[in-house]
């Protein structure tokens, strides 16, 4: 066989469906306002015909002062996604193990079985949360990468800064922790690990953040990563290069010039994810608290009738079967379509039991 059989049999990654005109698009975890007007003139000024600054210092530069690190423990990549890539191949190999949560987010098998090294799964605990303690456990002298996602996608929760604190005491520093914190702008929950402010802590640790959530920069392919230079080094060696463009970078620039209006946006979101979570409850869903800018619905076997109906009120959603379906939170004017198809759900739950 020309291909590896292992990449011939493993099922691509796949988006989140996109819906009709009439209809709304909740199945991406996309910021639903429109772009903001200083990332679109940052766009509008870049040069295509050249190539880009393959190290993205200025970028850089600015995370850095952010975060309080130098600019060598600070990694840019296309997403996030493509920087837990580079940290997977560059940590992990035939033979080797990569040890996360599942349900968790759906590329992470993907990325582990292309490195040539083997997934162990732990499953999470029945309110959707990570179950730090049985991680801790199934870790072997053949662990090279754990993977955390908090908030954790598909199920909005989270891993607290003392749960964090107590697993990492049991991790061996010859693992490297990859905290996956794409979601942590819309977090509220004031026990939630905060994974940037723990680096100068752990020396086997890389917190990853993007920019496609909470600064609506999905369509442009811009993350970043902080941690020690040698591991982040590693990353730039594993990546493909010039891989950031420069309109991504002057966006991500740009949002963070006006990040105040685009946390007032996030507030917009949270808001609507409040209202979204209680009229949940209200119609009879177990909802574990979300903390992500989406909520888990556990439909279990159900979950093909379930989409169903949330489709046939408009609600494109993204579909786990068979555990259930997370649905972004979106426009305004997708709030209540979704909380009457939900109703409806369990309605049609209710006259099955």
């Amino acid at each position: 066989m020309i291909l590896r059989p292992e990449i011939a049999a493993l099922v691509p990654y796949r988006q989140g469906r996109p819906a009709a005109p009439d209809a709304f698009k909740l199945s991406s975890n996309e910021n639903p306002f429109e772009t903001h007007p200083a990332v679109l003139e940052a766009i509008a000024g870049a040069s295509i015909n050249r190539y880009p600054d393959g190290a993205a210092v200025a970028l850089r530069e600015r995370l850095a002062e952010r975060i309080g690190v130098s600019i060598d423990e600070v990694h840019v990549g296309a997403g996030s996604v493509a920087i837990l890539q580079q940290l997977i191949s560059a940590a992990a190999g035939a033979g080797d193990e990569v040890l996360y949560a599942w349900r968790s987010f759906e590329a992470y098998p993907g990325l582990v079985t292309v490195a040539g090294a083997t997934s162990v799964t732990v499953p999470v605990l029945a309110d959707g949360r990570h179950d730090l303690d049985a991680m801790a456990a199934a870790i072997t002298d053949r662990t090279r990468a754990v993977l955390v996602c908090t908030p954790n996608n598909p199920t909005s929760t989270i891993v607290t800064t003392a749960e964090f604190e107590e697993f990492m005491a049991r991790v061996p520093e010859t693992v490297l922790v990859l905290l996956d914190e794409a979601y942590r702008e819309f977090v509220t929950d004031p026990h939630a690990v905060e994974g940037l402010s723990l680096l100068d802590r752990y020396p086997n640790l890389v917190v990853l953040r993007t920019f496609s959530k909470a600064f609506g920069l999905a369509g442009l392919r811009v993350g970043y990563a902080a941690g020690p230079a040698y591991i982040l080094d590693a990353a730039r060696s594993a990546a493909i290069p010039l891989s950031v463009t420069e309109p991504a970078q002057r966006a991500a620039l740009a949002a963070l010039d006006h990040e105040g209006e685009l946390r007032d946006r996030v507030d917009a979101i949270v808001e609507r994810r409040t209202r979204v979570r209680d009229g949940l409850q209200s119609a009879g869903w177990d909802v574990p608290e979300p903390q992500g800018n989406f909520v888990w619905l556990a439909a279990g076997d159900d979950t093909p009738r379930a989409a169903e109906i949330l489709e046939r009120h408009g609600i494109v959603a993204r579909v786990f079967a068979p555990d259930g379906i997370r649905v972004s939170i979106g426009e305004e004017a997708s709030v209540d379509p979704l909380l009457r198809s939900a109703a409806e759900v369990v309605a049609m739950l209710r006259e099955g039991a």
